[in-house]
């Protein structure tokens, strides 16, 4: 565990520079357009290159020394958040930078994913596997939880400059770290046809591993399900907060910051609990639970109501997300975790991709029109969600987060999911010849 926690406490530090430019950025944006779709449009820049990279990526991390490819993705990053300072400094920044430097750092930002995700199977026991991963979402929640309220305080007085140096500062103790540890690289696992395989073959063998095994493709289907409402509600918080309040960073920050705490106590939690015995429970569960208390956010609108129930929907994403890819890991050979894992997460940032368009065009071009005092859904809506600015956002919102709801449920009829972890023994190939075909 010990170079595991070290890597960990450098990305907590990266991770909050990141989080303050990126929340800075959100609040420029929006002050510059006004637009859902712009914001929307920064996220689906970001997620394409992970569409284009993912499969070359895992291949990549199978096959290439792993610290190396974190410590490249680190570099990129470093010089992303340079361009947009010299860029902004100049005063020569428009919003159409953004989506094309989110690109690059998007594509490289999903091999570092990539590269840290598939070692952690070599760097802890597996027993240790869901507070591994506990541990991995306290990084983004310690990040959310100062980088809002640091972000928000400084942007209106010291504006973006000191964001940026914040930002570029702290990428120095991440790439520190990586360069004083040692990641283990596993044993080069080849299945019998790999030699004469084709690049298609090559590129396809993580769905194809996935596909092979009705479990797996169970758990793939079912995240998947989870993610497309999901992403479209996260695409519309920003935006449903700000409207609702005036463009108001400070109460975004607020809100988002009470967020960062609840991910934080609930992966604190979950590293002392250890989560489930049968981590699909923690699964599907926190499906559920994450749902219910979403919707809540999505019916409040006063800022105590949104600090509380974003507290408490977020205390359970660690709990899904650890659960689930605590299972991948112990059902994956490491070896091969980089391509199985590349083409999971491939479907996981193509939804991510489309899902804020998707959420930017229905919002500003169907729900906020159609929830204005004179708009077709005001009379059936009105009364609960108001007739105000953001209200057609927050319909669209609230929408979602009750189907991220139905998925946790349906997910427990489902009995090839249900017994995923019965279904199939850790660590080893499946019988199927298909994988290698």
């Amino acid at each position: 565990m010990r170079t595991f926690l070290i890597i960990w406490l450098g990305q907590i530090v990266s991770t909050i520079g990141s989080f303050m430019t990126v929340f800075a950025l959100t609040i420029w944006v929006w002050d510059k357009t006004g637009s859902a779709t712009a914001l929307a449009l920064v996220g689906f820049f970001a997620q394409l290159p992970k569409m284009l990279i993912t499969t070359f990526a895992g291949i990549a991390v199978d096959r290439f020394n792993r610290r190396l490819l974190m410590i490249l993705a680190e570099v990129v990053a470093v010089l992303c958040t340079l361009v947009i300072a010299m860029l902004y400094l100049s005063q020569q920044l428009q919003v159409w930078h953004l989506y094309i430097i989110v690109l690059l750092y998007g594509g490289f930002g999903q091999l570092q994913v990539l590269a840290y995700s598939a070692s952690i199977a070599l760097l802890v026991p597996k027993e240790q596997y869901t507070r591994a991963e506990s541990l991995g979402a306290a990084v983004n929640y310690s990040a959310a939880i100062f980088a809002p309220a640091l972000a928000g305080f400084i942007y209106p007085r010291l504006g973006m400059k000191a964001i940026f140096w914040i930002d570029l500062t702290t990428f120095v103790a991440a790439f520190i770290t990586l360069l004083i540890v040692k990641i283990p690289q596993p044993a080069i696992e080849q299945t019998h046809s790999e030699h004469t395989e084709s690049l298609w073959q090559k590129l396809t063998f993580g769905f194809r591993y996935i596909w092979s095994n009705p479990s797996l493709t169970a758990m793939a289907i079912a995240f998947t399900l989870f993610a497309i409402p999901n992403d479209i509600s996260k695409a519309l918080y920003s935006p449903m907060i700000l409207a609702r309040t005036g463009g108001d960073s400070e109460i975004l920050g607020t809100v988002t910051t009470a967020a960062g705490i609840g991910g934080v106590i609930g992966a604190i939690i979950l590293g002392i609990w250890g989560g489930f015995q049968r981590r699909i429970h923690g699964m599907l569960f926190g499906f559920i639970g994450h749902g219910i208390f979403r919707t809540l956010l999505g019916l409040g609108q006063t800022l105590p109501v949104w600090m509380v129930a974003h507290f408490l929907s977020s205390t359970l994403i660690p709990l899904f997300y650890s659960s689930s890819n605590a299972i991948w890991y112990a059902k994956i050979p490491p070896g091969l975790q980089g391509r199985v894992l590349a083409a999971d997460q491939l479907i996981g940032v193509t939804v991510a991709a489309i899902t804020p368009l998707i959420a930017g065009f229905l919002a500003d071009r169907v729900f906020e029109p159609a929830m204005r005092p004179t708009g077709s859904l005001a009379p059936i809506f009105g009364r609960i969600l108001g007739t105000e600015a953001g209200s057609g956002i927050t319909l669209l919102f609230v929408s979602m987060t009750i189907c991220t709801v139905l998925v946790g449920i349906f997910g427990y009829t489902w009995r090839t999911l249900r017994k995923v972890e019965d279904l199939i023994p850790d660590q080893k190939l499946p019988k199927s010849s298909s994988i290698a075909d």
